[in-house]
């Protein structure tokens, strides 16, 4: 017998999610060194972990064979103290992914919620419909961006769940403060308004989503320790939220979820502003010499506020894979309904000198 025949049926239209194409399965599919590989798929942070949160990563070995605190009591603590809440109101996850995913527990039902999402917005948003059976409303995007009109319109007296990402992935366009801060007001109290700020620590000017939290019940506000801390492997991340939506996830997660090295990293790695001001300066200076680079060869891109930059190449597949000959990971934007773009993350000085090297010879005359 077939598992399908016992399995949701809904499943089987769903494509599980494709990460960035990993360092050793490049180095092991072309018979490359993985120290020649470089990537710039995956948005993360080129300087590796914080300095603080690798020492606490090795005193936490020692204590590997005890469960960790599975209320994450000092992390959440630190988070609230950080952002003016009480512990009551932060909920930690497996990567801000699982907060995603708890929000599809705790607040929709298959076959009869939708939610709202943008068009070019993380195709997780999309997944986890698909996963829950819920409809999923795509609004179109205006030039790339949201279209927050369209999303709030789009909004029904069954839809639970709306998503913003912020800057959003993987345009690495935001929204203007004054524009998202009406929008987030204006969301029925039916409806929780999810605003996705994996890259808020790139922001020069962020808004203060933070101080909305306690004016508007139905905001929850996801972050994630993946980028500027430099923690992606550990998949760590959190909401911010009011007391009762933060209970209902509690309930929904698994117990443990967030690990004790995951816990004991992420809290060293807020105290690291050294390594957040080098990330976030080594960001913007590779930012802004790549989209500059763009003019020069004439080729369009996304005004990004987050750690990558979005760009019109011509058959983004075929570049992704004229790269990867060259041991250069990108990401191809074909599966987001992009075949013409590419999403480059932002590496150290001396991988973006060889990047556009390599792809100058492949861009279109």
């Amino acid at each position: 017998m077939s598992a399908w025949e016992i399995a949701n049926q809904h499943l089987q239209s769903l494509v599980p999610y494709e990460p960035g194409k990993p360092i050793d399965d490049v180095a092991r599919e072309l018979g490359l060194d993985p120290k020649a590989v470089i990537k710039l798929a995956s948005n993360e942070n080129p300087l590796g972990p914080a300095p603080k949160a690798r020492a606490a990563m090795q005193a936490c070995i020692e204590n590997t064979h005890i469960y960790p605190d599975g209320g994450g009591y000092h992390l959440r603590n630190a988070i609230a103290e950080r952002n003016d809440l009480h512990r009551t109101n932060i909920v930690l996850g497996n990567g801000s992914n699982e907060i995603i995913e708890l929000l599809y527990h705790g607040f929709t039902r298959p076959g009869e919620s939708s939610v709202v999402a943008s068009r070019y917005a993380f195709v997780v948003y999309k997944l986890m419909a698909q996963l829950f059976d819920v409809e999923f409303i795509e609004t179109p995007d205006s030039a790339l961006a949201h279209d927050l009109d369209a999303m709030r319109t789009a909004i029904r007296a069954n839809t639970k769940l709306v998503f913003v990402a912020n800057p959003n992935n993987p345009t690495g366009l935001r929204i203007p403060n004054e524009k998202l801060e009406a929008f987030i007001r204006s969301v029925p109290a039916h409806c929780l308004c999810v605003i996705d700020e994996a890259y808020y620590e790139f922001l020069e000017d962020a808004p203060a989503t933070t101080a909305w939290v306690k004016e508007v019940p139905n905001l929850i506000v996801l972050r994630t320790f993946s980028k500027i801390q430099g923690l992606a492997a550990l998949r760590i991340g959190y909401g911010l939220t009011n007391s009762e939506v933060a209970e209902v996830l509690q309930r929904c997660r698994q117990p443990f979820n967030a690990n004790a090295m995951s816990q004991t990293a992420a809290l060293a790695g807020l105290d690291d502003i050294e390594h957040q001001n080098q990330t976030r300066n080594m960001t913007k200076t590779g930012r802004d010499d790549l989209e500059e680079w763009c003019t020069a060869e004439k080729l369009e891109y996304l005004p990004s506020q987050a750690n990558f930059v979005l760009m019109k190449t011509g058959d983004a597949d075929g570049i992704f894979k004229a790269l990867l000959q060259q041991g250069i990971i990108v990401r191809s934007m074909t599966s987001y309904g992009l075949p013409e773009w590419i999403r480059v993350s932002i590496g150290t000085p001396d991988q973006m000198v060889r990047f556009k090297a390599e792809i100058e010879p492949l861009l279109p005359k």
